[in-house]
């Protein structure tokens, strides 16, 4: 697996979030997300707003996972089935995955591991999944995924 295990510090822009909520375990509530995501999106993924696909996704008090794209602006219309909200980013420690996202759940393992293991000060928020570059075009072991950690 090729995974950054030294964070750089980001500072994640107030952006515009649309997205599908799922709650429950991770292993099935983020496909089942990501599918009705792509059905539902329309054109966001193209609008000139756009900034990034991403996953927002709380562990505690629940397996909160949400599935969406965010945008510079917000869109004038949200598409059915779609929620939306505006994301106020802030600091995190950034981890960077290259590989197939069939790795992401070690990843992440490893990521929440490293966080426990050096005490890192983390703020209630939301983690971020930002998939850097489109699997339709890149090469799986190409992929690039920054694994966020919400820090103060």
């Amino acid at each position: 697996m090729n995974l950054s295990e030294q964070p750089d510090i980001y500072n994640w822009p107030e952006s515009h979030y649309v997205f599908v909520e799922k709650i429950g375990p991770f292993m099935q509530t983020a496909p089942a997300a990501w599918q009705e995501f792509h059905k539902l999106v329309g054109g966001l993924t193209t609008d000139k707003s756009f900034l990034s696909v991403a996953s927002l996704y709380k562990v505690k008090p629940q397996n909160l996972y949400r599935a969406g794209v965010l945008l510079k602006t917000k869109p004038a219309e949200i598409p059915s089935g779609l929620k939306y909200e505006k994301f106020h980013g802030g600091k995190y420690s950034r981890f960077t995955l290259t590989g197939p996202y069939s790795q992401l759940p070690e990843a992440c393992g490893r990521v929440f591991a490293i966080v426990e293991k050096t005490s890192l000060a983390l703020r209630d928020d939301f983690f971020i999944e930002n998939y850097v570059n489109d699997p339709k075009t890149t090469p799986e072991e190409k992929l690039i995924t920054e694994i966020m950690v919400p820090i103060q």
